[in-house]
């Protein structure tokens, strides 16, 4: 496939002067019912025994870890003007250097490294953990910090606030033995009672690293994180039924869980970051201007931010407007509202395959014309990889974890 590949990337690079097109990638879930909002016909969400789809994963070269699906299920394809396509994946890894960048690709050879998605759930997701990166290479995988944001605009469901962490004083003796019953009964909600609920707020969100447990409600969500897909599952009956057990265990050794038996997810447990007093105040994201950024035509806003793994901005282009982003490297975008042109691409909000686009590391660096030909605001949501904007700004920390 490599020739063929870099025909045909060296062909949509050429049409596109380094802004390709993203066909949208949707993903089944099968243990949660789905929010319905990802604009999809009623109708479309029901997949049968792979569950609902669920969630839209936006640039991404990271395959979703199901138990059922399609081989490229997660996958993105770009798609050309005749209706040509390549999976991102394919792209990156027969031309990094045009993708990311020749200082870049050398230095990240794992690829663009971050995954962003909407997911879109009618019950609070099940109370979980994502592994470390110690407990996660152990099966072969990254850790997975994770960010959210939650769009404006969109009902917030039935559960508008999620759980994070545990309450300080389980944290500070590191008393995994409290959750621990949980785990092994599997019968139950009530391990939800040793955790702390946020209200979740349009045009907010939370930094949530590895190790962190926590239970997301039911905001739809953008969410930007490490291209991984582990976790453990702590929480048993969700949304009216009993979740598999073995999804507690999904990222666990079989020697391990053999020999350890409940007790081993609990190691994927950060202490610290989970009962820390302040946790709020050290991880809510809310919207901070980029610094130089504004243009008569629009500005830009850091709504991802406080980890160097990945970062990402909201643009806000006016009616009539036109915008000028120039940016450090390589990034993927999502076209939240409104229409316009993107680098001379047409885009339009809420539409799936006319609001996703690539825009390369040279294209990025020169930068990208942004018009707004509508009569509303045109909003950019953009999604940048590991250590790209070094000059993201990070939470001043509250107080000292327990």
């Amino acid at each position: 496939m490599g020739d063929d590949a870099a025909r045909l990337l060296g062909r949509m690079l050429a049409d596109g002067d380094g802004i390709l097109r993203l066909e949208p990638t949707w993903v089944a879930r099968d243990f949660l019912p789905p929010g319905r909002r990802l604009g999809l016909p009623d109708d479309a969400y029901d997949v049968g025994e792979r569950g609902f789809l669920c969630e839209r994963w936006l640039g991404s070269t990271t395959r979703a870890d199901n138990r059922v699906g399609p081989p490229d299920e997660g996958l993105s394809y770009l798609v050309g003007e005749h209706g040509e396509r390549l999976t991102l994946r394919a792209a990156v890894e027969t031309d990094p250097v045009t993708i990311m960048g020749r200082e870049y690709a050398a230095a990240h050879p794992a690829g663009l490294g971050r995954l962003a998605k909407l997911f879109d759930y009618a019950d609070r997701l099940p109370y979980h953990v994502h592994l470390p990166q110690e407990y996660a290479s152990i099966v072969g995988c990254r850790s997975k910090d994770e960010a959210y944001y939650f769009p404006e605009g969109v009902d917030m469901g039935a559960h508008p606030e999620s759980f994070f962490g545990v309450h300080p004083w389980i944290a500070r003796d590191r008393r995994g033995d409290v959750l621990l019953p949980y785990l092994r009964d599997w019968d139950s909600d009530l391990i939800l009672r040793h955790a702390r609920a946020e209200k979740l707020v349009a045009d907010e969100g939370f930094d949530i690293p590895s190790g962190v447990l926590h239970a997301p409600g039911t905001a739809l969500t953008l969410e930007l994180q490490e291209d991984s897909d582990v976790l453990a599952m702590f929480q048993a009956l969700n949304a009216g039924r009993i979740i598999s057990k073995d999804l507690l265990f999904k990222d666990v050794r079989a020697e391990d869980r053999a020999a350890s038996g409940e007790r081993f997810p609990l190691n994927f447990v950060d202490w610290e970051l989970n009962g820390d007093p302040f946790f709020y105040e050290n991880r809510h994201l809310s919207p901070r201007p980029v610094a130089g950024a504004e243009q008569v035509g629009g500005n830009q806003w850091w709504i991802f931010y406080n980890n160097r793994k990945f970062t990402g901005k909201k643009l806000v282009v006016r009616p009539g407007g036109t915008y000028t982003a120039t940016d450090a490297g390589a990034y993927n975008l999502l076209v939240w509202s409104g229409t316009g042109t993107v680098g001379g691409q047409e885009v339009r909000g809420g539409e799936p395959g006319m609001d996703e686009l690539l825009v390369v590391h040279d294209a990025a660096t020169r930068g990208v014309p942004v018009v707004n030909t509508g009569t509303a605001d045109l909003v950019v949501f953009t999604f940048f990889g590991p250590d790209i904007n070094v000059d993201a700004p990070a939470i001043e920390p509250w107080g000292a974890a327990t």
